[in-house]
Order: structure tokens, then C-alpha cells, then sequence
């Protein structure tokens, strides 16, 4: 079980150490260092933290950090969470699933979600898929081999609520 903590901007560092761990292998395997989260400097990380519009949180399990997520609200009922990343010692035990629902349920009113991934990683393909999230149809080949592939989750009012 996982819970989120609200990273503050003296959590930079540590946030950014962990993107880069978590990215290294896809640095690795698409060499794409225009676009990895491995390849952003801290500076792109305290930039984004002091966006009014954005919130950070750590995703934990038993006290300890293993991930984090950024989302970033984009309009009153619109949000889009990037990056999101499990460190990857605790990939593939369902940490990232429970992190995406954690936190769509910390932003109620919104009834739209997006975001972007490898459309070659069949398994973050897979994931996103699960969780309810579409293909918009929108595609970016960012090199031979490598394609961004962009998502989004529509949610519908729950009974009795005023849209």
C-alpha cells in the first residue's frame, strides 16, 4: 500500500536524484536526451516546483520513499500528471497503478486527466490502458524507434453532483 506526500521546494534535490534513477534505463535503451527526465538538469525540477499550477508528491510505502509525481493543473477540471515514476527496485508491484488512483482522488473536481509515455513500452502502454486512460489519437516520433503517445482520462460527474 502506498501513500503520497506533498514534496515542498526544499525537496528538489532528492526529487531529481530519484527522476534520474528512475529514468537511467530508458536513457539507456532510446538515448533521447532532449525529452528523458534523466537527462533534465535540477534546475528544470525547482522550475517546475515553483509553478503555481503544479504540485509534487513523493510516493511512499512503509515510511519510504520509492517514487514520485507531478501534476500539474492545467485548467479548473483538467489535470496532467508528468512525470510519474516508481524507483526501480519497486517497479512492477503495482505501486504506480495505486499512485495514479491516489491521485486522482486528491483532485475531485477534476473530470479530465492526461498525459504522455513511450508508446514502445508496451507495459506503461498497458498500465495507463488498465486505469481507464484513451489514446487521443495525437502521436510524436521524437527519433527512429520512438514515439510519444498521448493520453487522456474523461470522469464523469458522480450522481447528484452539479457539472
Amino acid at each position: 500500500m502506498i501513500e503520497l506526500r506533498k514534496a515542498d521546494p526544499q525537496d528538489c534535490a532528492v526529487l531529481h536524484a530519484m527522476q534520474v534513477e528512475a529514468f537511467t534505463g530508458l536513457l539507456e535503451k532510446y538515448h533521447d536526451t532532449a525529452t528523458n527526465p534523466a537527462a533534465e538538469p535540477l534546475e528544470k525540477v525547482e522550475a517546475r516546483m515553483a509553478q503555481d499550477t503544479t504540485d509534487y508528491y513523493f510516493i511512499r510505502t512503509g515510511g519510504r520513499p520509492i517514487g514520485a509525481a507531478r501534476v500539474q493543473r492545467l485548467a479548473e477540471d483538467t489535470c496532467r500528471v508528468s512525470p510519474i515514476f516508481i524507483l526501480p527496485a519497486f517497479q512492477g508491484k503495482g505501486y504506480a497503478q495505486e499512485a495514479m488512483l491516489a491521485l486522482e482522488e486528491l483532485y475531485p473536481q477534476a473530470r479530465a486527466w492526461q498525459l504522455d509515455t513511450i508508446k514502445e513500452e508496451a507495459k506503461l502502454c498497458h498500465l495507463y490502458e488498465k486505469l481507464g486512460y484513451r489514446r487521443t489519437g495525437r502521436e510524436e516520433l521524437l527519433q527512429p524507434g520512438m514515439t510519444i503517445v498521448y493520453y487522456e482520462k474523461r470522469q464523469l460527474p458522480k450522481y447528484g453532483e452539479r457539472i
